[in-house]
């Protein structure tokens, strides 16, 4: 068994390109493409989501890849206007060697370690990975096996969404009523959008008061 973080990885994009095509789109609308200068998508997309007109904003995606549990990346996908795949319990062996010959769960941000809830939850995650690699051995396969897998179990995701639904998904996720591990991952997320994407995302408000040193790893892939 090995407890492990959550991570997330977003792909190296040009963020100020993203925000010209998206002007370039806006300014279809209204055929003003010659008013187009170095910084003329600051203004515009400033104005653009102030009136409302944030369909403008499904023009460019970006992707990231994280290692999340299960509960998180069930949550994320019932957001509808996004793409992902994600690492199957039905087929992935965590008995095999490709796995380590083990379970993988997500140290829980919610439960503070060296606590009687932490060593419970430590001693569950124990007992399943156990009975797992039993029922591994006696033949069951992994659509049978994942049954015992709870929302703990670690998955790697791919998610691609389009900026209007990164911010959609920022604007709930990132606040207080969203659970702490979710926000772990997206606040991270969320001040990296602030800063290459000011224009878009800048007013959407997050958790301030989220421990930044439970904030998930950040990298580019």
């Amino acid at each position: 068994m090995k407890i492990i973080e959550p991570t997330i990885e977003v792909e190296d994009v040009d963020y100020k390109n993203i925000m010209k095509i998206l002007e370039r789109a806006c300014r279809t609308c209204y055929r003003s493409e010659g008013n187009i200068t170095e910084e003329s998508y600051k203004t515009l997309l400033k104005n653009c989501i102030t009136r409302g007109h944030e369909s403008i904003l499904e023009h460019e995606k970006i992707t990231i890849r994280m290692v999340c549990d299960v509960g998180v990346y069930k949550d994320l996908t019932r957001h509808r206007i996004a793409s992902f795949s994600i690492e199957s319990t039905r087929y992935c062996n965590y008995g095999k060697d490709k796995f380590d010959n083990q379970i993988k769960f997500i140290r829980p941000v919610n439960i503070e370690e060296n606590t009687e809830l932490y060593k419970k939850w430590y001693d569950t995650c124990e007992v399943i990975e156990k009975n797992y690699l039993e029922m591994a051995k006696l033949g069951a396969e992994p659509d049978q096996l994942r049954m015992l897998l709870p929302h703990s179990t670690a998955a790697l995701v791919t998610m691609t969404a389009n900026i209007r639904e990164w911010k959609h998904i920022m604007e709930l996720r990132c606040t207080k009523h969203a659970h702490p591990a979710i926000r772990q991952l997206l606040i991270p997320l969320l001040l990296k959008f602030k800063k290459e994407m000011p224009e878009i995302f800048e007013n959407i408000e997050y958790d301030e008061n989220f421990e930044k040193e439970k904030y998930a790893k950040i990298t580019i892939m």
